[in-house]
């Protein structure tokens, strides 16, 4: 069982994590402007030990924001541009043959690939085969590399965010619904308010160039992820969680007419499991020591959005994923 916080290092914890947060966001800002509940999102998932799918048009600094996230947590950090002709050994690593000059003696050595490192960017993921997404996947979900026969650990933490552009849909290899259950959170980013891009012409067209500090390190963060697992839970807010989960599907008896209507596939375990999660890592980052249901409500939309697969009778009513979602959790209000 996991230990509870109640002790006085456990509060210290969540007070240094909740100031460390602050401080997170104050050098993100010097680069990112706005963004506010991405940022948040990208935080809570790595303190769950997830990964992140953000969907969004070119042009909204989505590589940007991940690239500094990477500074700003003095981690690792490792981009992958993926392409049609992009192989699994590109992802992975490939094994060369090196010759000892002295000996004349020939060995395979393993040359690490991009994905051993702790923040993996997967570019446009849906541009490349499924053979080399599942390559990624494989890591995401394993934390660990195959290759001829060796395993490979990859250092901790581990976190992957992978884009997609949602408007070029010529060429591309859209995920399976078994390969999304895979991210914890699916986020979608939107076009910044007037204010907010006045801002961004002005700090990208001038001489302004930010220096990002570090504020934690590999080692805070595995700490942090700890302490997420050990935050205790009421039942009332977990038997919420899973219910939510469990109305999302047709053959739940608990589940309204209309989601018997738009919904042909819900949501599995992992999306209550990650509703918990999720709603653990937002309670201490907001300084409280336990979650309630409002945590819950709060991640709903990115934690079911991509577990949906809608009916014919949805696309033809235009209804979204994400539109269900937040009908199912304003019934469950009232």
């Amino acid at each position: 069982m996991a230990k509870k916080i109640k002790t006085t290092g456990d509060v210290e914890s969540v007070k240094r994590l909740t100031s460390a947060y602050a401080d997170l966001r104050k050098e993100i800002g010097k680069v990112i402007v706005g963004q506010d509940i991405i940022i948040e999102h990208l935080f809570l998932t790595l303190l769950s030990r997830g990964h992140c799918l953000l969907i969004g048009v070119p042009g909204l600094a989505k590589t940007l924001l991940i690239k500094t996230l990477a500074q700003a947590l003095d981690l690792k950090f490792s981009r992958i541009q993926f392409t049609p002709d992009l192989m699994p050994s590109d992802i992975t690593g490939t094994e060369i043959i090196e010759e000892n000059i002295s000996t004349r003696t020939k060995t395979f050595k393993f040359i690490h690939g991009p994905v051993f490192a702790n923040i993996v960017l997967a570019d446009e993921i849906n541009r490349t085969p499924p053979k080399t997404q599942a390559a990624l996947l494989e890591a995401m979900q394993e934390h660990h590399v195959t290759a001829a026969g060796e395993t490979y650990v990859l250092d901790e933490p581990f976190f992957v965010l992978a884009t997609q552009n949602p408007i070029e849909q010529e060429g591309t290899y859209p995920l399976p619904e078994a390969q999304l259950d895979r991210f914890m959170l699916n986020l979608w980013l939107e076009y910044p308010s007037f204010a907010e891009e006045v801002q961004i012409v002005k700090s990208t067209t001038s001489r302004y160039d930010a220096t990002v500090n570090h504020v934690l390190s590999a080692d805070d963060i595995i700490e942090f992820q700890n302490l997420v697992r050990s935050v205790p839970v009421a039942d009332n807010v977990i038997q919420f969680a899973v219910q939510l989960s469990e109305r999302t599907r047709p053959s739940s008896p608990d589940a309204p007419a209309y989601i018997k209507n738009w919904i042909t596939w819900g949501a599995g375990p992992r999306a209550s499991q990650y509703l918990i999660l999720g709603a653990k890592s937002r309670a201490i980052l907001h300084g409280r020591f336990t979650p309630d249901i409002e945590d819950v409500k709060a991640i709903a939309g990115p934690v079911l959005r991509h577990r949906l697969v809608t009916s014919f009778n949805a696309e033809a009513e235009g209804v979204s994923t994400i539109q269900i979602v937040e009908k199912l959790v304003q019934d469950m209000n009232e």
